[in-house]
């Protein structure tokens, strides 16, 4: 498995998905690769702050956040 086809797989890994033979070729790279065990390690923390944030009080934004941030976040949320 390469790297990019790591990433092609990685949400079905974390959510055991992954039939046996493709999980056990997917922990197999991750063994050898500490730059994709790097990459897994941030996205499950990704993922864990994204929850956190709709656990708290998503609707108050630090004042040192740029208004056209949050506006452009507006916008991609409004356009799904």
């Amino acid at each position: 498995m390469t790297c990019r086809a790591l990433t092609d797989f990685i949400m079905d890994y974390l959510e055991h998905e992954l039939a046996a033979p493709e999980r056990a070729e997917f922990e197999r790279h991750l063994a050898g690769c500490p730059d994709c065990t790097a990459y897994l390690r941030a996205y499950e923390e990704t993922i864990r702050l994204g929850k956190a944030v709709c656990r708290d009080d998503h609707d108050a934004v630090d004042d040192d956040v740029p208004e056209e941030l949050v506006q452009a976040i507006l916008a991609a949320t409004r356009r799904r």
